[in-house]
């Protein structure tokens, strides 16, 4: 299957060029910020949004709204890690060589890349981490899927990848992200529970500043009773 894409009569091919074509219009300082943007820079802008979104999560809503953001934040970098792990038989069995070994006239921004093609590791890192985010928090997860986006569109501008590759790379990430999301948080809550009712842990999942839930049995933590276990019908119970 190495010669997937190597016509130059298919779409994929024609994109590839027309998206590329824009780095050889550009002024070579936006083409160093672009390798810059599509090497690191968009996934250090990944690992600030979901920073972020944990600080956010903390201070904000219920105490159980936060065990489940904080649980889908965890498994947001587990999904793109397990994502990475099953592409490896994918580019092996695919071997696709990268774009500029098989055409020419194409502007390499990166050098160096000696690995298969398909499918791309940076879309599919992205997109895993962007839907994981999304997972746990919507608002968050759009502009993280918006950045891994990006960064698809960047790996065709630094001619280092087909749009094929990028595609397989957004649907490899999303798939695993959202189909092992079930089986990870039911894991993930109850580890975050424990850590949210620990004593000097208990900061990474709800900030001592946020207001107290009103629901606290939500993730398992019972509601204090006023009056000790001997108070009877006549006394002040507030757990009644």
């Amino acid at each position: 299957m190495a010669g997937l894409a190597s016509d130059g009569s298919n779409p994929d091919v024609s994109l590839l060029y027309d998206i590329n074509g824009l780095a050889k219009a550009a002024p070579p300082w936006f083409d160093r910020v672009m390798e810059f943007v599509g090497e690191y820079g968009i996934m250090l802008a990944m690992a600030l949004v979901v920073l972020w979104c944990w600080w956010s999560v903390r201070r904000r809503g219920t105490l159980a709204d936060s065990v489940s953001a904080v649980a889908g934040l965890v498994w947001a970098p587990l999904a793109a890690g397990v994502a990475l792990l099953v592409n490896i038989p994918i580019r092996g069995f695919v071997e696709r060589p990268r774009p500029f070994n098989d055409h020419q006239g194409l502007e390499v921004l990166v050098a160096g890349k000696t690995d298969f093609s398909f499918v791309s590791d940076h879309a599919t890192l992205a997109m895993a981490l962007g839907v994981g985010v999304f997972v746990a928090h919507r608002r968050f997860g759009l502009v993280a899927i918006g950045l891994a986006l990006a960064e698809g569109f960047a790996r065709v501008y630094m001619g280092v990848h087909y749009p094929t590759d990028v595609i397989g790379g957004f649907a490899l990430g999303t798939a695993v992200a959202l189909l092992l999301a079930p089986l990870a948080l039911a894991l993930l809550t109850p580890v975050i529970s424990a850590v949210a009712r620990s004593g000097r842990c208990a900061g990474l999942v709800r900030s001592r500043r946020a207001e107290p839930t009103r629901h606290p049995e939500a993730i398992g933590i019972p509601e204090p009773r006023i009056g000790g276990p001997a108070a009877g019908p006549g006394r002040n119970d507030l757990a009644a």
